[in-house]
């Protein structure tokens, strides 16, 4: 059996994968299955895991994995922060605590870029300290994907813009100290649209209410709502009405966590499902005996193993400053489907346990099923393919 575990170690690692990054694995590998996974159930049940977390990240150089030194981050690449959140999962068991504490990946990239030294003081240094809870604020009720059209209004007047509109589906919604959100500054469509920090205590931000979801349960998911609020014109993120084109390079980089995110809970899924066919027997003989499940097993398996290629390969060339939103879009649809399909037959080799909350693969099963729609719909990966490649 350790030899089988050896091997299954072996082909679940990325091919730009350095003794840099293996040295990283381990050290969140420790973290996580000391600080989560004795916590996982309890918190996804409690649909949400103490704020103390983010500063026990912070000292324990998770939270900045990613993130230059300047600004009090661990130091690293996006294929760094691929792999410290794939451990985070895998010795974590809980992809709600991931995703909650990981809500800064896609609300601090766009202040880390194009944000002034004062706005990286004030909102980013923070965050990687696990002194704030960083939020992005892009989806609006009525307006799902389509980012073009959204509603809420930001009005310069004098030294502030004034900010009417709501948001929903956002990830630590209901904690977080800051959102980053995207606004309408100027006209209709893509180029009036400008990206705006709102603290939480600006008198007419309100959390309307906490969301009740299918799965992410330890994550805290949250509608806003902001009624008047004067938001200081000096965190204005870049340039006021360029906002779009900084939504669409941060929706790369958040296609791929999400691409990687879905490779971390298929392998569990499958290690889950490895060890209960060696301890389930039915007909006198583990289940594993079966060549139909040994079949299912391989199938799971080679889809993980080519939703890998195709997450490292987007990594590489995403860390390298090539901006593909085409191939982020493939690589999202080919891991949410990898990831549906793995879940789905992780439950059902465990049968009637796999139904059961208390079974890990049957909250990985609900889990995956956001991620065909989070960070952009498979339907809107399929527009975004067919017009880059002029299908």
């Amino acid at each position: 059996m350790a030899s089988a575990w050896a091997i299954l170690r072996a082909v679940s690692t990325y091919l730009f994968e350095s003794d840099e990054h293996a040295a990283l694995r381990a050290q969140v590998r420790r973290w996580a299955s000391t600080e989560i996974a004795p916590h996982a159930h309890a918190w996804e049940e409690a649909e949400e895991f103490p704020r103390a977390l983010y500063a026990k990240a912070a000292e324990a150089g998770v939270l900045g994995v990613g993130y230059p030194e300047s600004v009090g981050g661990a130091g690293g690449d996006v294929t760094h922060l691929l792999v410290a959140a794939e451990e985070q999962i895998l010795a974590g068991h809980s992809v709600g605590t991931c995703v909650g504490l990981g809500s800064h990946t896609i609300a601090l990239p766009p202040i880390l870029k194009h944000g002034t030294d004062d706005q990286r003081r004030r909102f980013v240094e923070p965050v990687l300290r696990g002194d704030k809870i960083a939020s992005l604020g892009i989806t609006e009720p009525g307006g799902g994907s389509d980012v073009a059209s959204l509603r809420t209004t930001a009005t310069r007047d004098g030294d502030c813009y004034v900010v009417n509109g709501s948001k929903t589906f956002i990830t630590s919604g209901t904690r977080c100290d800051f959102v980053t959100t995207a606004v309408r500054t100027g006209g209709e469509q893509h180029g009036g649209i400008s990206l705006l920090v709102i603290e939480r205590e600006t008198p007419g931000f309100t959390v309307s209410k906490k969301l009740k979801k299918t799965g992410w349960w330890a994550s805290d998911t949250a509608e806003l709502s902001f009624d008047g609020c004067r938001v200081p014109a000096e965190n204005l993120i870049g340039a006021e009405n360029a906002g779009f084109l900084l939504i669409m390079t941060n929706f790369t980089q958040e296609r791929l966590l999400i691409a990687g995110q879905c490779v971390a809970i298929a392998e569990l899924a499958l290690r889950e499902s490895i060890r209960y066919s060696r301890e389930r027997e039915a007909f006198g003989r583990p289940i594993r005996g079966f060549q139909v499940l040994r079949h299912k097993l391989a199938d799971m398996s080679s889809q993980i193993a080519a939703a890998r290629a195709l997450t490292g390969e987007l990594a590489v060339r995403y860390a390298r400053g090539e901006e593909d939103p085409a191939l982020a879009a493939m690589t999202k649809n080919v891991a949410t489907d990898m990831c549906s399909f793995v879940c789905d037959a992780a439950v059902q080799i465990h049968g009637g346990y796999g139904y059961m909350r208390e079974v890990l693969v049957e909250r990985l099963y609900r889990d995956a099923r956001l991620y065909p729609i989070g960070g952009g719909t498979r339907e809107i990966m399929n527009e975004i393919i067919t017009k880059a490649r002029g299908l």
